[in-house]
């Protein structure tokens, strides 16, 4: 077998290892999963106040044991409750410990049908998947368990009609020891909650207890597990930020003698938050501005619990005072503008942070403010993403100029180069030293070329980053087949694109990369055809690599969301015409067609 047979065995061998690696470092995007009535998660959780240990300090409600599984709506029904109407929002509030437990996205589905269910994101305890929030009061001081509100206090309700951004539910619980408790809460019309609790000391002795809230979570929900996201804990106090801790990392957290499993906590003096975040939703307990606590984070392994708290500090109430205190508490999908409104009016630092930027938030903010713009503005995410391409071109076409240019004269030189390689042969320290001084005569710099590519990698990774995390693409169509541009494009080269009675390979599987549809197609064919552009390099093992890089990257890029394809597709079409014009006037006379001829012509001579 002579040296370019091997070479070509080894470029072949090589670039489907890239797409193998590629296709288990970057799996394609699945759908995420959402709470539903036949889930396999059917332990129950509940909490109670659980009393201190002597001498310790004050602790909130824990986990009750497991329940018998239930349904979704058997859980729902089995307790009293006040419905939740909002144009954002909708659901209800459980009276048996004031939880807000029954929660539904309006504005977002399971699927792009039409008739797909909404998204269901908190549920009850005894549901699969139980997921709620609940606040109250713990006792300090010797104050019994029984003597203030927990997760099981049956709440009475003042007052009529459903919970709205008009309408608050006031609910109130006598605990017949001297103290009346009054809890309202409030909704806006998207996904903040307002809980304002009170406690009025009818009694002859002065009390103390301290407020708190907790996001209770059983077992591990349904995950990407994909390194680009985070999805587990999340939490900010004081200016930082916390997302590195996964449900495996709440697991294996120090054992607290005091919380009696393993547990984290914050102090926050100013600002903070803490909760659980997911793909496209979050959950979190809001701490007011200025108002000191103590996040939690822990792990009951009883009941597979994942549990987060906002403790408040240990107020004394005098006979005849009333103590007061506000929290917040958000549940719904991670749009940045509402997060970025929550963060500027509520005065909650990092909020939009829990939107998962990357290291490279430097590029990844930006490019997605513009992308952001640029929607609202056209109305179509597709031709968003164009836009975008066409701006990023412009905004770097200095520098594209300078390299566009060299690579002309690189054309130029090619007979030259030839006429080079000819005289050196199997020389390849010949080969290289004429190459150089030839380089070094007519001013050229061959790696001038790279220097757009480079620069565009950072983008591309940012602008990766930015489709896959947040939630301004998931569904968002463009036009024909293309109607959700976070999802792979839909169509297939192995039916025809829908001409043959068959189904392809579902996204997930191995042979899903060989299912590739018609946009990675085009952006394959673009690179090919810009490559054509430039000369060829003068080791035939190396212009043989670059050469099946197109058809490599058409395979990669096959099961990603199809808007960084279209985004991909896009950025070769502008790049063949910027580099083709600048050429030509530079007197260089790219024949692309030519240069596919002759290529198809060099690899049938080495057949």
């Amino acid at each position: 077998m002579d040296d370019q047979n091997k070479n070509l065995i080894l470029a072949t061998a090589l670039s489907f290892l890239v797409i193998l690696v590629w296709f288990l470092v970057f799996p394609p995007q699945v759908q995420e999963g959402v709470p539903t009535e036949e889930g396999t998660n059917t332990a129950a959780v509940d909490g109670t106040a659980t009393p201190p240990a002597s001498g310790s300090t004050p602790q909130v409600p824990g986990s009750l044991p497991a329940t018998p599984a239930e349904t979704r709506a058997e859980a729902v029904s089995r307790t009293e409750r006040v419905a939740l109407e909002t144009p954002a929002l909708t659901g209800s509030i459980s009276l048996r410990g004031g939880r807000i437990d029954d929660l539904s996205l309006l504005e977002y589905r399971e699927t792009i049908d039409d008739d797909s269910p909404i998204v269901t994101y908190l549920s009850p305890a005894g549901a699969p998947g139980a997921f709620y929030a609940v606040h109250g009061w713990a006792g300090a001081g010797g104050l019994s368990g029984d003597a203030v509100p927990g997760a099981t206090t049956e709440w009475q309700r003042e007052g009529e009609g459903a919970l709205t951004p008009e309408n608050p539910v006031r609910l109130t619980w006598d605990n017949g020891q001297g103290q009346i408790f009054t809890k309202t809460i409030a909704v806006d019309d998207h996904y903040m909650f307002t809980v304002s609790q009170t406690v009025q000391n009818t009694a002859e002795t002065a009390v103390s207890m301290f407020p708190y809230g907790i996001l209770a979570r059983q077992g591990e929900p349904d995950q990407l597990n994909f390194f680009v996201l985070h999805e587990g804990l999340i939490g900010a106090a004081d200016g930082e930020l916390s997302t590195s801790e996964d449900y495996d990392d709440l697991r294996d957290f120090d054992i607290d003698p005091l919380e009696r499993a393993p547990a984290q906590k914050t102090r926050i003096s100013e600002t903070g938050y803490i909760g659980f975040t997911d793909h496209y939703w979050m959950a979190t307990l809001v701490a007011p501005n200025n108002t000191p606590a103590t996040s939690v984070a822990k792990y009951t392994p009883g009941n597979d619990t994942y549990q987060t708290e906002l403790r408040y500090n240990v107020v004394e109430i005098a006979p005849g005072a009333t103590a007061e205190t506000v929290s917040h508490f958000f549940a719904g999908a991670k749009e940045f503008a509402q997060l970025r409104d929550y963060q500027r009016d509520l005065e909650i630092g990092q909020f939009v942070d829990a939107i998962d930027w990357g290291w490279f938030s430097i590029l990844t903010k930006p490019i997605f403010r513009a992308l952001h713009f640029l929607n609202l503005t056209i109305g179509n995410m597709g031709l968003a993403i164009l836009a975008l391409t066409l701006l990023l071109k412009l905004l770097l076409f200095p520098l594209a100029y300078k390299s566009y240019v060299s690579m002309s004269k690189m054309k130029m030189l090619q007979p030259e180069m030839e006429k080079i390689k000819e005289r050196a042969g199997d020389d390849r320290v010949k080969l290289q030293q004429e190459m150089m001084a030839l380089y070094k005569k007519e001013k050229v710099n061959p790696a001038s070329g790279c220097l757009p590519i480079l620069v565009q990698i950072p983008i591309f990774f940012s602008l990766y980053k930015v489709i896959f995390v947040t939630i301004d693409l998931r569904h968002a169509p463009f036009f024909g087949w293309l109607q959700d541009l976070s999802a792979p494009d839909p169509s297939s080269v192995l039916n025809l694109f829908g001409l043959l009675p068959f189904t392809p390979p579902e996204p997930g599987s191995l042979f899903a990369i060989f299912s590739i549809g018609v946009l990675p197609i085009l952006m394959g064919v673009t690179m090919w055809m810009q490559q054509k552009l430039n000369p060829a390099p003068p080791d035939k093992t190396q212009a043989m690599i670059i050469g099946w890089m197109p058809w490599v990257f058409m395979f990669m890029l096959g099961t990603f969301a199809s808007g960084l394809v279209l985004y991909w597709t896009a950025n070769n079409i502008i790049t063949f015409i910027q580099q083709y014009t600048i050429m030509r006037s530079q007197g260089a006379k790219p024949d692309v067609f030519g240069n596919i001829i002759a290529s198809f012509r060099r690899d049938k001579s080495t057949d």
